[in-house]
């Protein structure tokens, strides 16, 4: 059985600031949408994870707005919120256990952002046994400061994420190819 992880698709990682300067995949939410709509159409399990820092100047704060899920994604009743503070979405939280009492075995995941918990969470998940499926499409990143002190663009980091969990941790696909396997 296929479940569908979104991870932290919150209102404060829609801006740039705390995260980075400049954030790519402007559509990673619509197609988190896209994706979700499909899996509610099939009656497939979904588990939002949302991320709780324990950062008081965090916007994902439980005492910030940001900590918010974005409304495009919200959780319907019955679909299971996992609250987390670490950046995997199995640390601390019993996920693993929900998936594995309803006998899951592969597990779809998209959010953000792909170089934290997007990428932590596939590589455990991978480590737990789950066949990962990661949406490139679905998850975003923001701009990093190298150990030299240059800019380094969110496209090349959500590249480089994507690179290193490619093959070993997951299957890359795209939405649409995701929506091809779902509708076939």
């Amino acid at each position: 059985m296929k479940a569908l992880l979104l991870i932290d698709i919150q209102q404060g990682l829609q801006e740039v600031g705390f995260y980075g300067t400049e954030r790519n995949n402007p559509q990673a939410e619509s197609n988190s949408h896209t994706i979700l709509e499909a899996f509610r159409s099939k009656g497939w399990p979904i588990f939002h994870i949302q991320h709780c820092s324990t950062n008081p100047d965090s916007p994902l704060h439980p005492s910030k707005k940001g900590n918010a899920f974005y409304p495009a994604v919200q959780p319907k009743e019955g679909e299971p919120v996992i609250q987390k503070n670490v950046n995997s979405a199995f640390i601390g939280t019993d996920l693993e256990q929900r998936l594995k009492t309803q006998n899951i075995s592969e597990v779809v995941i998209l959010g953000l952002t792909t170089e934290h918990c997007v990428s932590t969470s596939t590589r455990m998940a991978a480590n737990l046994g789950f066949q990962v499926t990661l949406i490139s499409d679905a998850t975003a990143a923001f701009d990093k400061i190298g150990i030299d002190g240059k800019r380094i663009p969110a496209e090349v980091i959500h590249n480089t994420a994507l690179a290193n969990l490619k093959d070993e941790f997951a299957t890359i696909k795209t939405t649409e190819a995701l929506l091809d396997v779902i509708n076939n």
